[in-house]
Parts: structure tokens; sequence; C-alpha cells
């Protein structure tokens, strides 16, 4: 794919709409006293290096401040192809690592071919689609962190903030990458207030949630606005690959790829994964009595509803636990509250829904409580993986009651081993909370 001929045929384009854009120059950042010869990592069999991808200087020196040394299996499996600018799609959970090999790749792009004159306003080079607000600001934090040495700027547009205030910094800095989510994506289309006609690498991000949620018509019209697939690259990345999505990878891709890191691979190994069988009346007690061991550090708990989550909200904190809530319709600026409260230790537990929780990644969980059993055996691999990160130990404890248990023989042919189911422990039957 000819990028420089695609700006090229298309910037006439820009003149003509309603809303003409101002064009800035833009300056570049001072060189950083760093060279690679600071970060050794040496070889290792069957192990992929940052080093043996041939990428820049102040993208290595920023991979260097995040700890990172080999590639995880999926990035091993994707960068070597991504990097020469072909299309994938990748069946892979969160906490695989499916971030930074999308990241990378197209930071490493844009240092590789900047924009030679001026760069309009508005007119994103990179877009990435998430399906829920948490996933997309996640995603922003760690496209920044990427580019700490690098003269790109990154901006999210999501929903439930305003749309001024958004728009505002859309015009006051050009738009290398932008991470969004759908609604709010299409209200800014709609407005001309972006244009996508110049996208060279269009990445979406958990494909199946995007289904689930109701996105993908939203989506598909996003995707007519951007480049024909021969004129850009496409990454796609899906837990599951149902038909719907296949078809649909199949629709925006251009001989594409495909890699798979299976579910099994994902965190699993590191978690403690417990099954107490409970009555509905057993699953506060027994979850009070978890929280106040001692050994009990950050812990999430999963609702399968927003008004089972806030039920349970309302009696922990009745109960003197100190504990958020999110789910789809409280406030934006009230979840990121929250978030930040959780991830700063100012309260110790967080009761979410799955819309909400899958995207969220925080060190120091060590305790995830499935209160209700997912009904999709996806989402239980999804909600033990917020614990056990990193290869440190975590501890999931789900509860099956009468009216669930019929669940988990779906969620073990998914893990491919079978789950212990227990009583709890007497010390976790004691009652001694408020109704």
């Amino acid at each position: 794919m000819d990028h420089n001929s695609t700006q090229l045929s298309k910037k006439s384009q820009r003149e003509g709409e309603k809303k003409p854009r101002k064009r800035r120059r833009r300056s570049k950042r001072p060189a950083e006293e760093w060279s690679l010869s600071n970060f050794q990592v040496p070889e290792a069999d069957d192990k992929l290096r940052f080093h043996d991808l041939s990428l820049c200087d102040e993208l290595m020196h920023a991979i260097q401040d995040l700890g990172y040394e080999y590639c995880s299996p999926i990035q091993q499996k994707s960068l070597p192809h991504t990097l020469q600018g072909k299309d994938i799609t990748g069946k892979a959970q969160t906490g695989t690592g499916k971030t930074a090999a999308f990241l990378i790749t197209a930071i490493q792009y844009l240092v590789k071919h900047p924009i030679q004159d001026e760069q309009f306003l508005c007119e994103p080079r990179v877009l990435i689609i998430a399906p829920t607000r948490e996933l997309v600001i996640q995603i922003a934090q760690d496209a920044k962190n990427l580019c700490k040495y690098l003269d790109l700027q990154i901006h999210t547009l999501i929903g439930g903030e305003k749309y001024d205030k958004q728009l505002h910094q859309m015009e006051q800095r050009v738009a290398d990458i932008v991470v969004a989510t759908p609604g709010r994506l299409i209200d800014f289309m709609s407005r001309k207030d972006i244009f996508l006609n110049l996208v060279e690498i269009l990445v979406l991000d958990e494909a199946d949630r995007m289904l689930d949620m109701g996105f993908i018509p939203q989506v598909k019209q996003i995707v007519r606005a951007t480049p024909r697939k021969n004129e850009r690259q496409t990454l796609l990345f899906s837990a599951t690959f149902a038909q719907d999505i296949l078809n649909l990878s199949r629709q925006w891709t251009e001989n594409a790829l495909h890699i798979e890191i299976e579910p099994e691979q994902v965190a699993t190994e590191t978690i403690d994964q417990r099954v107490y069988m409970v009555s509905n009346e057993e699953k506060l007690p027994v979850t009070l009595n978890i929280l106040r061991q001692e050994e009990v550090g950050l812990s999430m708990i999963f609702t399968n509803r927003r008004d089972q989550a806030i039920r349970l909200h309302e009696k922990l904190c009745k109960n003197g636990i100190k504990a958020g809530v999110l789910t789809g319709e409280i406030a934006q600026n009230k979840r990121s509250k929250t978030l930040n409260d959780f991830k700063e230790g100012k309260i110790r537990v967080l009761v979410a829904t799955d819309v909400v929780g899958r995207g969220i990644h925080i060190d120091g969980v060590t305790h995830v409580i499935n209160y209700n059993l997912p009904e999709d055996p996806e989402d239980y691999v999804h909600r033990i993986g917020r614990t056990g990160r990193a290869g440190v130990a975590g501890i999931s404890i789900s509860f099956a009651d009468e009216t669930e248990a019929f669940q988990l023989p779906a969620i073990e042919e998914l893990l491919g081993e079978k789950l212990s189911c227990t009583y709890p422990p007497e010390s976790l039957l004691a009652i001694s909370e408020n109704a």
C-alpha cells in the first residue's frame, strides 16, 4: 500500500469540507541522551527480544522504561508481520500483550513515515476503536507511555465527557493516533469534526465485545469512512471468532495472517481458582469474611447485572468495606474517579459489571470474586484475568448457587480443565453483617 500517494490523492478532499482546518507545523521533541547500548537484553532460546525488531531508539527507550525485555507470545507471532505492513486477525484475551503489539506497530510506522510538509488537524493517521470508555483510556495511556520520547499526539474520544472539550483538544493539536469508542466517534464524524479518509492504520480491538454490545452497525459506518482495505493496514483482535466476526474480518482485512493465543495460556497458571457451592443468602457473609482477611489486598467483584452491582456495593459500604462501583450507567467523571481511587488504594474493593470491567488492568489485584457466574464462559476468563498478572499469584473465587451451577460445564470446557467445587470453610460462613 502506497500511503504517500493516498495522502496526495485525498488532499483535495480536505479543502472542500464545510469546516476547513487550519494547519500547524510540528515541533520536534529535544533528543534524549540515551543509546541502545544502555539497554542490554541477552538472547534467549524461543524468545524474541524487542532488540530483534529494529525499532527506533526512542521507542526502545520507552520499552526499557516499561520493563519489557522479551515479546509475549502474541507479540512474537504478530510483530514481525505487522511491522512489515501486513494485516492480521488475532484471537487473544486481555492480558496477553496485544495492546502493546498493535501500539508498537503503529508508533514505529509513524516514526518511519513522517509527514513531510504540514499536517492537518482532525485527520488521524492511526485509528483505534474499542468498545468501552475504560478500555479506550487504558489504550491511550499505554500509547502515551510508549510515545514518551516521541513527538506524537494521542487523542481519546469517549462518551460521558464533554464533547466541546474533546473537540477543543482536537483543534489544538494534530492527531497522530485517535483512540475512540464507536458512539462518540460517530458523533464527531456526523458533525464533520473528524475526517478518516487519511487513516493509514486501523485497529479494531475486542471485536466480539463490540458485536455483543450492538456496536457493529456503527463500526461498519466508521470502517467505510476510512480508505479501502488495500490502502490501509488493518489489525483486528477478538477473544472469540464466531461466524459473524469471521465474516467481518474477511470484509475489513486484506490477506490477513490469523494468529491465535489460546485462553488456557492466559495467566491461569498463576491463579488459584476456587468455586464455592453456596446459597444465594450465603454469598454476602462469605464475601465480607473474605474481604476482611489480612492477606486480601485490592479485590474486584463481578456481577452479571448493574442492579446487582449497585445493591452489593451498598451492602459492602454499610458493613464498613471501602468499595466503589462501576457500571455502564454511572457518569464517566465518577467512573474515572472511582477507578483512580482504586488504583491508588483509597478504596480496596471494586464492584463491576463485565461491560466496564473487561478492559481494566490494575497491578496489585490479589482477589477476584465472581458473585454471579457469568452467562458467557469467555467472561469468566476475562474476569479472573484481572488478578494473577505479570507472573504474580492471584486468587479467584466463584460462587455457584442452585440457579447458576449449570453454567460450570461450559466454563470448564473453555478452560480445558475441571474446577474443584467445595463448600466454603465454616469461618467464611459466620454471619456478622448488617442487613
